[in-house]
């Protein structure tokens, strides 16, 4: 019996308990002066900070950016950049700043009140944009895409996904039987402007029949009828190189039952713009969540670290995906980020785990970010630059030493407003800001 991935991380475990208690980290906000002061002020400099920029380049030290009407304006050097008569000054000597991460692959809920607390908590973590994908029914998720929130993440959506017959799981995608089917579900989708079209090529360990290459095949054809990117949910070796033979456009997960061969490596390679995001399972490893202790009370911090545990099983299953991403990376194919679920602080551990499977804290730092608003088609977020949204973490210490240090969070800005962790914080846990 093969291990799934949202089992693995314990995502069901911990979903039911991560929405009621609202977990947060409470951290300094010393040098960074208050979120009102900042709103009062049209243009603000931000100066003295390493400046990971999100594009691979070589971080820019004693940086200078300024940020009017929610978009980065200028970036540069202290001593090159001309700061307007007026303008408010943020001092971030001694920090690292990097452009927000971007979770690509999330299920989020279906009740407003539920959904807008989720996309506040990733915001609490430091991720400016969520993308869910293919289990969001009605209206719900693009009304919410539409709207700007104060404090949260922006999100983008697919929809309904598509599958074959699923009995006992979800039925919120499609559950399809026949090429007109899928086509049809696709117009309905192009219809609601979703971000993407999402299939499962799955079997569910033998338990349903999966979606044919003819069906599959159908629904990507359509999709791109319609301008519309597909991205697939797969387990095998096998049914990768059958969606990359009819035309898949991304991955939402790695192959998981085996190493990848020569011929799926040279498919991937003939297609440019190809992203995976390899949404990797737990490590089988117990890791210290000592970083969560502060947001949670002692009793729900023992049922977190408790969740991590040494696990053989988990482990094997753990290295095929890892050996996976390695050689992809290694081969130059595009990776992003996602995780799956709805645990908030997520996307940490996945940078982590991708950092154990050889890719550089540098690489995973742009997966996280330029190329995961790559695969979720924004074009305004992902990287530090004139134009973009000014969506950025202000870090105590720097990820490319160690890529944990992406959770040491000293200030979250979306938009070009900071987010006011102490405030989610005291209305999540009942605590008050330190």
């Amino acid at each position: 019996m093969r291990i799934v991935n949202s089992l693995s991380r314990q995502m069901k475990f911990f979903a039911g308990l991560l929405v009621a208690i609202g977990i947060s980290l409470a951290l300094s906000w010393s040098v960074l002066g208050t979120a009102e002061a900042q709103q009062a002020t049209p243009v603000t400099a931000f100066e003295g900070a390493r400046l990971i920029t999100g594009d691979g380049g070589a971080p820019i030290t004693d940086a200078v950016f300024i940020v009017a009407n929610g978009q980065f304006t200028v970036v540069g050097r202290r001593g090159q950049i001309n700061v307007p008569a007026g303008a408010a000054r943020v001092d971030l000597t001694g920090k690292t700043v990097m452009p927000a991460i971007i979770d690509a692959h999330k299920h989020l809920a279906a009740n407003r009140d539920e959904l807008v607390d989720q996309l506040q908590h990733l915001a609490y973590y430091g991720i400016g944009v969520a993308m869910s994908l293919g289990q969001d029914p009605g209206d719900l998720a693009f009304q919410v895409r539409a709207e700007t929130i104060s404090n949260a993440a922006r999100l983008r959506t697919a929809g309904r996904g598509i599958t074959g017959p699923e009995p006992g799981r979800t039925n919120i995608p499609y559950w399809i039987t026949s090429e007109e089917q899928g086509r049809m579900a696709v117009r309905e989708l192009a219809e609601r402007k979703v971000d993407i079209v999402k299939i499962w090529v799955d079997d569910r360990d033998h338990t349903v029949t999966k979606l044919s290459p003819a069906l599959y095949t159908a629904v990507i054809d359509e999709a791109h009828k319609h301008n519309l990117r597909t991205i697939a949910h797969i387990f095998t070796l096998e049914d990768a190189k059958g969606v990359l033979r009819a035309g898949i456009d991304y991955f939402a997960h790695s192959v998981r039952d085996k190493d990848i061969d020569d011929e799926f490596l040279n498919m991937m390679k003939a297609r440019p713009n190809m992203i995976v995001d390899p949404n990797l399972p737990d490590r089988g490893v117990r890791v210290d969540r000592g970083w969560l202790r502060d947001s949670v009370t002692p009793e729900e911090f023992q049922k977190i670290q408790a969740g991590s545990k040494d696990d053989p099983k988990a482990q094997q299953f753990f290295g095929i995906q890892s050996r996976n991403l390695a050689r992809l990376n290694a081969a130059g194919i595009r990776i992003a980020l996602g995780t799956d679920g709805n645990i908030p602080w997520a996307a940490h551990e996945e940078m982590a785990d991708m950092v154990a499977s050889k890719m550089t804290p540098a690489q995973v730092l742009v997966a996280a970010t330029r190329n995961s608003a790559m695969l979720v088609g924004l074009k305004d977020v992902g990287t530090v630059e004139k134009g973009k949204s000014a969506d950025f973490l202000v870090l105590d210490a720097n990820p490319l030493d160690d890529i944990t240090n992406t959770r040491r969070i000293n200030a979250v800005y979306l938009r070009g407003t900071q987010v006011d962790r102490a405030g989610l914080r005291a209305r999540w846990t009942g605590k008050g800001s330190k």
